[in-house]
């Protein structure tokens, strides 16, 4: 097999297929951290390149995984795993544009590969991992509750978006991108209006609409579920319009988007945020999320 690499009775190779289902039960010993690998797993149709590297034992058990696609995830790897990882990852085209995970992973691979990407667009080493239980929806309710009372707010609802909201999905989208991430996605053509099309069309974005200064419509709130796999559903994109922050809408909003989740697609709500972001982790923890790990993303 290609850039073969074996030390102490372990080599890192690709994952067969063969072996899916055993990694499947290594990944959910942790089913927040290892999101985005048991997504990848689940992808009937992942772009093309994409594989999984794993470290496999002289058992062929394969104790430590890593997806290599649009993103690199390393989970379950300790410092001579992440040696060997390093090794192969040194001899593979990278396609990816990020690293992704928890942060001892991401920091202890990117410390052995950082020579290949000498100007990293960003790497934010310490971001909070947080969950929110079904059981906590008792919490969100009375969080949603209180925020529209303290606020005066009587009118925070939030639905489902549909394709037919695209128009007005995307450039909340685009906004939230922009600063998150820091340039404009649009610009590299149709792949990022695609995903807000299928996120969509798979009844994964919620959305609180309203009207802008002018009467046009607007999103006023928006929030992704990003990542669904098994009972885990991952937050990504939460967003709300700039001119209406610090009013409360946030809360009152994810409060509902969290009630949403549990009632039918699943009961774990997971969500990562850079621990700079003090507004955001006041409205997760008000809502009933709680702090469970940290990860960490490097942008190549």
């Amino acid at each position: 097999m290609r850039f073969l690499h074996r030390t102490h009775g372990t080599h890192i190779a690709r994952l067969p297929r063969c072996l899916y289902n055993q990694a499947a039960i290594a990944l959910e010993r942790d089913p927040v951290a290892s999101i985005f690998l048991r997504a990848a797993l689940e992808e009937r149709n992942p772009f093309r390149g994409a594989h999984f590297l794993m470290l496999r034992n002289d058992a062929r058990v394969p104790d430590s995984l890593c997806w290599h696609g649009a993103n690199i995830a390393p989970w379950g790897f300790d410092s001579h795993g992440l040696d060997q990882l390093a090794r192969y990852l040194g001899k593979e085209s990278i396609f990816a544009n990020s690293i992704v995970g928890p942060a001892d992973q991401v920091m202890g691979l990117w410390e052995r590969i950082q020579w290949r990407f000498p100007s990293p667009r960003d790497v934010r080493a310490h971001q909070l991992s947080m969950v929110a239980q079904a059981c906590d929806a008792r919490k969100s309710a009375t969080a949603s509750a209180s925020s529209q009372y303290e606020m005066n707010i009587t009118n925070v609802t939030v639905r489902r978006a549909a394709v037919t909201d695209f128009d007005i999905v995307f450039p909340a989208s685009v906004a939230m991108f922009i600063e998150e991430v820091g340039y404009d996605p649009s610009i590299a053509g149709e792949a990022y209006a695609q995903r807000v099309r299928q996120l969509l069309a798979q009844g994964r974005t919620f959305i609180c609409e309203g009207r802008d200064p002018y009467g046009a419509r607007r999103v006023e709130f928006k929030a992704d579920v990003g990542i669904l796999a098994g009972s885990v559903a991952q937050l990504q994109g939460v967003w709300t319009s700039p001119d209406l922050r610090g009013n409360g809408i946030a809360t009152a909003a994810l409060a509902q988007v969290v009630r949403m989740i549990n009632a039918d697609m699943a009961k774990t709500i997971s969500l990562y945020v850079n621990d700079y972001n003090h507004g955001a982790i006041h409205v997760y923890e008000k809502v009933g999320f709680t702090t469970v790990g940290e990860f960490a993303t490097v942008m190549l």
